[in-house]
């Protein structure tokens, strides 16, 4: 019993590890905005249904 709850225990740990990188980037990393262009294949506009 005692390495089942080792096992528990580590688990937790590296999974709140896991979690706080992902708070922490999600807090303290700006993305940066640029514009974004698509291009559309004329075929494609000129279809109907």
């Amino acid at each position: 019993m005692p390495s089942l709850v080792r096992l528990l225990f580590v688990l937790g740990l590296l999974g709140g590890l896991a979690y706080g990188g992902i708070v922490s980037l999600a807090t303290f990393v700006q993305p940066q905005p640029r514009e974004m262009t698509v291009t559309i294949p004329q075929d494609r506009l000129n279809r109907h249904r």
